[in-house]
């Protein structure tokens, strides 16, 4: 797997763990970032904004979970969890938090390298399926605006479907506009097109 120019923090008071773990990634390509606290944590993640974050649970001030929840205000980003106890609510609120993972200390890197690529390959999978959800409820909608207004051009001019949408496609080509914020300017009636040349033997 490409781990060039992959963003990782990882975040754990403890210097040792922090050290080898950012060593096994830094070997295997990742760009490493590092905090010992929560609040560092939230401040490195505004400015590095990694790819992933490797978050200890117990933390001196701010916890782990809650770091986690202030850097998610700020930005979407996949989190792996880490902690010394195996704690079924601990769990719960990791997941609550759209967590990727949860890892009982002490790990290797051996056992983090694929926990960390598949959190990855995740993160990247669910991206792609609310773009792609984004894109179809934006045509949608616009496929709704689109017909709503040819609607409204057939009643206005007395003209078929056809030559409306014409009529839409044309001003969108002249403006330089996409056809669905045209639509939205004829339901607002914001703007008048001029009527069909031609309407296949309807008046105009």
């Amino acid at each position: 797997m490409l781990t060039q120019g992959t963003r990782i923090l990882i975040v754990d008071d403890d210097r040792l763990v922090l050290a080898g773990l950012a060593s096994g990634l830094e070997d295997r390509g990742y760009l490493v970032f590092k905090a010992t606290t929560g609040e560092e944590a939230v401040a490195l993640a505004d400015t590095a904004q990694p790819d992933l974050v490797l978050m200890d649970i117990c933390l001196p001030g701010i916890s782990g979970i809650e770091a986690a929840r202030r850097i998610q205000e700020n930005r979407e980003v996949p989190v792996i969890f880490l902690s010394a106890y195996d704690s079924e609510e601990v769990v719960r609120v990791a997941i609550a938090l759209g967590s990727l993972s949860y890892l009982v200390k002490p790990i290797t890197i051996t056992q983090l390298v694929p926990a960390v690529e598949s959190a990855l390959a995740r993160s990247r999978d669910i991206s792609k399926l609310r773009s792609s959800e984004e894109h179809l409820s934006t045509a949608l909608t616009q496929s709704r605006e689109i017909s709503v207004a040819i609607g409204m051009l057939m009643e206005r001019y007395n003209a078929n479907a056809e030559d409306c949408f014409a009529m839409l496609r044309a001003h969108a080509r002249k403006t330089r506009l996409n056809t669905g914020d045209v639509a939205k300017e004829v339901i607002a009636g914001a703007l008048q097109l001029e009527p069909p040349a031609r309407t296949n033997g309807k008046k105009e």
